[in-house]
């Protein structure tokens, strides 16, 4: 368990950047090949250091950074940030996907149906189970 001071596990470095709000988070994105190093998958026990090139994937977002520093312990944002510098294609990337996304229509759920609502599509189901459920034999439910 000697463990030079200028490497750290892979786990507790992306929970440190703020990359993952638990250690336990980070594991299992780990174990699952959302964090890549060097285009192979790596285990939460592998130790990162300063200059390391890692490929984080968080939903849609992409994130290729490089290590910059090594911290075991979880600070404010600006701290976190200073661990690491990301590329300037996943910087672009991300802000496109962001702009993607903020065009597409939200949709407006208003929660539970009223009754109002659920005599509509009774009905409107009523009729699409009778224009598809009749067969050569007769119609059958």
């Amino acid at each position: 368990m000697n463990e030079p001071a200028d490497k750290l596990r892979i786990d507790k470095w992306l929970w440190a950047a703020r990359f993952f709000k638990t250690r336990a988070l980070a594991v299992d994105a780990v174990e699952s090949g959302k964090v890549t190093m060097g285009e192979a998958r790596i285990k939460p026990a592998k130790a990162v250091g300063a200059g390391d090139h890692l490929v984080i994937r968080l939903g849609q977002y992409h994130f290729e950074i490089e290590v910059l520093g090594i911290s075991n312990r979880r600070g404010p944002a600006p701290e976190a940030q200073k661990l690491y510098r990301e590329s300037a294609a996943s910087i672009a990337r991300r802000a496109e996907i962001a702009a993607n996304l903020k065009a597409l229509p939200q949709p407006t759920f208003k929660g539970r149906p009223t009754k109002r609502d659920r005599r509509e599509i009774e009905r409107f189901e009523s009729n699409t189970k009778s224009a598809t459920k009749k067969s050569a034999w007769g119609d059958f439910e």
